[in-house]
């Protein structure tokens, strides 16, 4: 990747980063869009899995920052989709609209799984709720708005890698 297009993805990043922090909290939404998954997974796609998980990681870590509680369960699920995104570019990266949906939908999935279980807070019939009711709908929400975010950023980003 050239220079100029790394500095593209970074700024990419950074507004995806801070749409996160500024946006997501205002919308109060029950199944909110995940702009940090979004991010890590445009990201990690250019990425060699190694470095995309360390990536992973750091953002992970970051955001439990915010919440003591469940510390490490976020860079536990953001490493972990970071390194499976970086792993699984050659199949993702065909420019194909529905296989982009699908892609931010099981990441987000994959990291809601990963955080819910981690974190432990939720236990039995609550578990089972939030994975197979508010999370995919969380997934579904923020597939969408990754691929309109896509179809937006398309410019900036330039041609996909792969």
């Amino acid at each position: 990747m050239s220079f100029g297009a790394g500095l593209r993805v970074a700024l990419a990043f950074v507004a995806l980063v801070l749409l996160h922090y500024t946006l997501r909290p205002l919308l109060g939404w029950r199944a909110p869009i995940d702009f940090l998954v979004i991010a890590v997974l445009l990201v990690a796609v250019r990425m060699r899995p190694g470095l995309a998980a360390v990536l992973g990681f750091i953002i992970g870590l970051a955001s439990d920052a915010l919440t003591p509680s469940a510390f490490g369960s976020g860079a536990l699920g953001m490493s972990v989709v970071a390194y499976l995104a970086s792993w699984l570019k050659a199949v993702f990266f065909a420019d194909n609209i529905a296989l982009s949906a699908m892609f931010f939908f099981v990441g987000k999935w994959t990291f809601d799984a990963l955080y819910l279980v981690s974190e432990r807070r939720l236990q039995g019939p609550e578990l089972v709720m939030q994975l197979l009711l508010w999370s995919p709908l969380a997934a579904t929400v923020t597939a969408l708005s990754g691929v309109l975010l896509l179809l937006l950023l398309r410019p900036l980003l330039g041609r996909s890698p792969g």
